[in-house]
């Protein structure tokens, strides 16, 4: 089968970009490297450049919520958020702690993330059911930022000390009834 340019891009940019989560969530992003990503996706690291220009963009990219998929059930969308909830406990970088941080003084950083997180819960929303879908996955969003939030900016110790195997096993209850519709 022969696949178009734009397809064998945008298999090269879902290997990368699953590669590059992986290593941020087993390395952090000080140890994990543009070659280590590369090797990982088996790809040349000249590529993942092509493909995202920087460290600090390949881990912004790395760390939002993959596109839901059209069907896709709570549990799949719950796993998926918290396979990106484990990338960000790992380490943010001095960007994305910079951006946390100014989101609630500085307009532009509010802006940013009011975009990016609207992104999120849209296409989250867009594939529960009810008429509360939108407001369930906001909900399930906030959870996420505050979880972040506390581990990395407030250094909060149970959320410090606890492994992520144990952080996804009391979270994933509590998403998953969100997720669904209780109607």
């Amino acid at each position: 089968m022969n696949l178009s340019r734009a397809e064998r891009r945008s298999r090269s940019e879902r290997r990368i970009l699953e590669a590059a989560r992986g290593l941020f969530a087993e390395r952090g992003f000080e140890r994990t490297t543009i070659r280590a990503v590369a090797a990982e996706a088996g790809v040349d690291p000249a590529l993942v450049m092509q493909h995202f220009g920087s460290k600090q963009e390949l881990f912004s990219r790395a760390v939002q919520d993959a596109p839901v998929p059209e069907g896709a059930e709570p549990g799949d969308l719950i796993e998926r958020m918290l396979e990106t909830l484990g990338v960000k406990l790992s380490g943010l970088p001095p960007a994305s702690l910079a951006m946390m941080r100014s989101m609630l003084t500085h307009p532009e950083a509010a802006d940013s993330a009011r975009a990016a997180l609207g992104r999120q819960i849209d296409q989250v929303g867009a594939v529960l059911s009810g008429d509360d879908a939108r407001l369930r996955a906001a909900l399930v969003t906030s959870i996420m930022i505050g979880v972040t939030i506390g581990h990395q900016l407030l250094d909060l110790d149970p959320l410090r000390d606890a492994s992520q195997e144990e952080i996804d096993r009391l979270m994933r209850p509590c998403l998953l009834a969100l997720l669904h519709d209780q109607a």
